[in-house]
Parts: structure tokens; sequence; C-alpha cells
């Protein structure tokens, strides 16, 4: 039976009126378990219209009130984990324990949103000026929105609504048509904390309504995660109509790894970085950078034997190391990139586009893929391929190492792994990333710092969640302020001064 999606606008289940439906899959068996409506521009503006109207109530709700519905949600969040967390695997393919760690990322941002009312405090000045103070305040821009990938379907939605609505606005949530499930029982969770209706709505959708998103005048600001030809776009439309945009685009993950590093911390380090959620990840490392040929081949070998045992299975066996691809148009994309590197020269080292699972002959699996040798003029090597595909591309010395990721222009994350506290420094100082790992293989922030990379991963002038997200949710007023006190000076024509 096909369960058919809906949208979640003022705090209800609303169906689709388009009369358009894309098919959700299970990516373990490969069979279509839900339509998921892909809405109207006139369907999103109804949504608008709903949190325009909400908005302004909620803004006037003092920030501790605000963060109360958070907290409850917190707890509603927790009541709700495992259920979450086996929606997510069946829709997306990740096991059920990457599951887990994607919704308790989300979850963190959360815990940092209930403490944003310290955030949102202002500036006073007593006496800037005779007789004047003066102070700033943060308010709520309206309505603002999100546009979610596939590959984190309970952490990245949670990463934008929960520091908007923290801060007083209201929020539209437009998640990937790929697994919807598990955003809209976020959106229901929230409801059921206590969030006054219109304040969270979900509106499932595709390039229209994204479209609609960008042009809707109501539509302040607009936060997406995903690929950097689709943020450009989002970057360059959103600001053109006036909106304050936040865009993450796509990533080449590199890890240089130096002679003296701890060659078991690092092969596992790759193992787990590069093939954990089949790579469906903008933090993978998807480039090793040995430095030095003896640690080239020492590391190759190791990690070939590893990755010809990687286990892959269902996203409901405890034992998997990672579960299938999201579509079968992505997991065909994956193979291709492969033979792509083979007609490029790169040493095909394990070779896991074969893999076929009994009893699941029509899932999107895909083995592990070991590539050697490549080199930066590869395509291999310069496209962001999202799947579970390492790349190896020796360098002869440090200096050729780092100039790899700062050459690339993509530059999310970067990782090195040595024991040399010199190196390691001089690393952190000069890669030119925005996010960096030191024997840490994926640098992703706690919730209080913020996430982002530079170059073509980001368009934008502010990052998600910790400080940053206030930021970019808020607009600053600033009030200078003086009371009659019998003493006037007459006018004045030229510019004030406190001097």
């Amino acid at each position: 039976m096909v369960d058919r999606l809906y949208h979640f606008v003022g705090g209800a289940r609303v169906e689709g009126r388009s009369g358009r439906f894309a098919p959700v899959f299970t990516p373990m068996t490969g069979e279509i378990s839900a339509e998921v409506p892909l809405a109207s521009a006139a369907e999103l503006a109804d949504a608008v219209a709903n949190a325009k109207a909400a908005q302004p109530a909620w803004a006037a709700t003092n920030p501790q009130k605000r963060a109360r519905v958070l907290m409850k949600f917190l707890e509603l969040l927790n009541r709700d984990f495992d259920k979450l967390a086996l929606k997510l695997a069946l829709e997306h393919g990740k096991t059920i324990p990457d599951a887990k760690g994607d919704i308790q990322r989300g979850l963190e941002v959360v815990e940092f949103a209930i403490g944003i009312p310290h955030l949102l405090k202002g500036e006073f000045t007593e006496g800037a000026g005779p007789g004047i103070d003066m102070y700033s305040m943060r308010q709520p821009l309206g309505v603002v929105a999100g546009i979610t990938p596939f590959n984190f379907p309970a952490m990245i939605p949670m990463w934008k609504f929960a520091p908007a609505i923290a801060c007083g606005n209201a929020f539209i949530l437009k998640p990937s048509e790929r697994d919807p499930s598990v955003p809209l029982l976020l959106a229901e969770l929230m409801a059921e904390a206590g969030l006054p209706k219109g304040i969270l709505n979900v509106v499932n959708g595709d390039k229209e309504v994204v479209d609609a998103i960008l042009d809707h005048p109501d539509i302040k600001a607009v936060g997406f995660v995903g690929s950097t030809p689709i943020g450009e776009y989002i970057y360059s439309r959103g600001t053109a109509n006036g909106k304050r945009v936040q865009a993450f685009g796509g990533a080449k993950n590199h890890a240089l790894i130096m002679p003296d590093a701890d060659m078991d911390q690092v092969v596992d380090a790759l193992i787990g970085a590069g093939y954990g959620s089949a790579g469906e990840r903008c933090m993978a490392i998807s480039v090793a950078v040995p430095v030095g040929q003896k640690t080239a081949d020492i590391l190759v070998d190791r990690l070939a034997s590893r990755v010809r045992t990687l286990k892959v299975g269902p996203s409901t066996d405890p034992t998997a190391d990672f579960g299938p691809v999201v579509t079968r148009q992505h997991l065909d994309k994956i193979k291709a990139y492969v033979d792509i590197g083979i007609q490029e020269g790169a040493e095909l080292v394990v070779d896991g586009r074969e893999l076929t699972l009994q009893g699941y002959e029509n899932g999107f699996y895909m083995g592990g893929v070991l590539f050697d040798r490549v080199t930066p003029e590869m395509r291999i090597y310069k496209e962001e391929i999202f799947g579970p595909v390492l790349c190896v591309a020796r360098a002869d010395d440090y200096e050729a190492a780092l100039a790899l990721p700062n050459d690339h222009e993509y530059g999310n994350g970067v990782a090195i792994f040595t024991r040399d506290g010199d190196t390691a420094r001089d690393f952190a100082a000069r890669v030119d990333v925005g996010m960096v790992g030191i024997n840490v293989p994926i640098p992703v922030p706690l919730a209080y710092y913020t996430f982002g990379g530079w170059k073509r991963s980001s368009f934008g002038d502010l990052n998600q969640h910790g400080p940053d997200s206030v930021r970019f949710y808020t607009k600053t007023k600033t009030v200078t302020s003086r009371w009659p006190s019998g003493i006037r000076d007459g006018a004045s024509f030229v510019i004030p001064t406190m001097g």
C-alpha cells in the first residue's frame, strides 16, 4: 500500500491541490512507499499568508516562553526517537544507528536554540552623550524559509527552523521530496509541543515551489543546503529579490596523512568518514592525500583490505557498515563516475559496482570503491560524487599536499593526521577551507559554534547554527534616547556628535 503524504500548514495536515506527485522509495528494497505532493506557487502563497498572520503574536511572545516550546519539543523528540530513526532509515537508506546520529545532531541545535534569549540581548551605553543613552535590540525578520537536502532529513531542518523560530520568526520548510516524512513528523511534534499554528509550515515540492519561495515578497530570508549549482542559483535569485540568503553547496573534502601519523587511526578514520552513510554526506572525506610514496603505499594497501570487507546491508541490519543510496538514479550516477575515473587513468583498487544482496536485488546498493593515483585534472577529483568512493591523490611533500585543498574550488571541510603539533598549527592557519579537523576526520562543529564552508561551498556572509544563526534570522535596531531635562540647545545644522 502506497501512502499519500501531505503538506503541514497552519498546524494541520493539508492535502496537495496541484495534482502533481513524486514517488518516495524505500532504498533497501527499491519499492515505492509513498507519494509526496508537489506544491504549486498558489499553495506556497497560502502557507506564507498563514505564517505572516501568525508571526506578529509569536514575535511578541517573550523569548523565555518561545524557548519553553522548544524544551517541550526536545522531550517529545526523545520520546519518539526510535520511531523517527526507523522512518528516516527506511526512506533515506542510511542505517538506523546513523539515522539516530542524524536526529541527535539536529537535537543539539535545538538545545542551543533554547539558550537564544541570551544571544538576543542587545547592547546599552548610558551617557553616550549629554543626557543621551544608546541601546540596540535584535528583532525577528518575519517569515523565513529553509530548503533542505535529502541526506540529513532530520538534522538540517532542525538546524534551520529551531534558531529561526526561537528568534521570533515564522518558518516555511521545503524538505527534499526524496525523504519528506521525517520533516513532516518534526512539524507535528512542534505543534504538539505548543507551537502556535502557522509558525512552522512544511510545503513539499520541486523547482516550482523553490522558485515561488525565492520570489515571494513576504519571505525575508532563505537558507539552503544542497549542490553548488543550485546553491548559486538560489543565492542569485533570492538576493536579486531583496532576500537575505545563506546557501551551502558541494564539497570535496581532503584528508592529509603525514608520514608520522598513527596509521591505525588514519585507516579507521578514512573508512568511517569516506564510506559512512554510503558517502552521502557533505562532510565526507572523499580525497585522501598521503605525503610521500612510502606513506601512500602503506595507506592504500591497508585501506584496500578494509574496503573489500565492508558490510553493505539493508538499513535495518544492525551489523551493516552502510546501507543503500537514496535512489536508483543516484546509484547510476555514482557508477558512471567510477567509469569516468577508469577512463581518465586512475587506478581502480577496489570496485564495488557489482554488489547485490540476496533478497534485496532491487535495492539501491553499491559496495565501497577505492581509487589510487588520482590527479587534480580528473573529474573524479574535481567533482562531488556523493557516494562510497574514496580517491587517493598522492603528494611528494607537505607543501604539495597543502596545495590540493587550497587550489580546489570547494572549501567545505578538511583534515590532517599527524603527531606533530607544529605541522598541525601551520596547516590550520594556512589551509583555505572553512572547517578544519586535526586528527578528526569529520570536523562538524558543535551547535554553539558555526557551520559553514568557504569558496564555492558557500554563498552568503553568515553560516548555520551558533551565533551566526541569530544574526541571520534577526535584524538589529539601534535606539538613541534623550529625555527632556529643561536644557535647550537650540536648532543645530551640523551632524550630531557625542564629543
